[in-house]
């Protein structure tokens, strides 16, 4: 009892110091908590890009199919047809990015006979919500699958699956659970959500304020406790031996090249490993584009060729 006392009425001086240490200490705490709070927020509802194209006069003759997410309604997304009955990839955009973004991509890999399905995440381009870095997205491609399995024109039980960042996660999440996943491409992935937001937390430059990374992460893994018993994505990379991939990083993001440096060592063969001065598709230039688009198709011609037969 004294001692609470003396706290709550100093007398000496360094009970005076004390009581100003902890002050400082609970108010720093607040404003972290508060800041972050701010911050998590608008990480996870980022700025929304839409693309619209035109059906009727597009090249590569699209189609809009529907397909329905369990407890999140109706999504719409473009599939572009190549040979009859040959496999489908699909293609995930990244974090604060949009389908729009991936049609030079979408084109090279359809001049090659597959097909291609592209779509927006929760959160992204013309769908609103906000983004869980890939919890809730695996589950939105693996509802688009389903929807692209039931059409006649493909073969059900081959898809191929690229990623950035968010959508990297999101292939490799459903790759190890799903066969129909017989190739993907993980550009810049990391293991688990959360270092993600942490990572975005260090690029507002506030990252260095006393826990402010903690406290954004303990905010997200609060607003998605439904996902809190979903492990990262190396305890299960074991399943993917046998199963062709292809890990990419970049040099100017030296946290996501590591990470996704990790989960290639423990992913199994057959994998390959590919690492670019520059990263992210959607922002690079013309000559950098069509090489990377040449390694993309070059990688899915020799996993996953559109003639193969699908058995086994």
């Amino acid at each position: 009892m004294s001692i609470l006392f003396e706290l709550r009425y100093p007398t000496h001086w360094y009970s005076k110091l004390l009581v100003i240490i902890l002050a400082l200490a609970f108010f720093t705490l607040l404003a972290t908590a508060g800041i972050a709070t701010v911050l998590i927020y608008r990480i996870i509802k980022p700025q929304r890009t839409s693309t619209d194209i035109n059906m009727a006069s597009f090249p590569g003759r699209p189609d809009a199919l529907t397909f329905t997410v369990p407890g999140m309604g109706e999504r719409t997304g473009w599939f572009f047809p190549g040979l009859r009955g040959a496999p489908t990839i699909v293609l995930c955009h990244g974090y604060q990015s949009s389908r729009g973004e991936l049609l030079t991509l979408e084109s090279t890999l359809q001049d090659h006979q597959y097909n291609v399905f592209i779509f927006d995440f929760t959160g992204h381009g013309a769908v609103d919500g906000i983004t869980t870095f890939g919890y809730r997205e695996a589950g939105e491609l693996r509802a688009a699958m389903n929807a692209l399995a039931q059409r006649n024109d493909v073969d059900p039980a081959r898809f191929g699956v690229w990623g950035y960042n968010l959508g990297a996660y999101a292939a490799m999440s459903d790759a190890e659970t799903d066969p129909r996943i017989r190739a993907f491409v993980a550009d810049s992935v990391y293991d688990d959500p959360p270092q993600m937001v942490g990572m975005q937390v260090q690029q507002t430059g506030l990252g260095g304020f006393p826990f402010m990374v903690r406290w954004a992460q303990f905010g997200f893994r609060w607003l998605n406790q439904g996902y809190r018993h979903v492990p990262p994505l190396s305890k299960n990379a074991f399943r993917l031996a046998g199963t062709p991939k292809l890990f990419i990083s970049a040099v100017d993001d030296a946290k996501l090249a590591e990470l996704t440096r990790q989960l290639f060592l423990k992913s199994g063969d057959p994998r390959e490993q590919v690492i670019l001065p520059h990263g992210n598709f959607a922002g690079m230039g013309e000559e950098d584009k069509r090489l990377y688009e040449n390694r993309i198709v070059t990688f899915f011609l020799q996993a996953m060729p559109p003639t193969q037969p699908s058995a086994r």
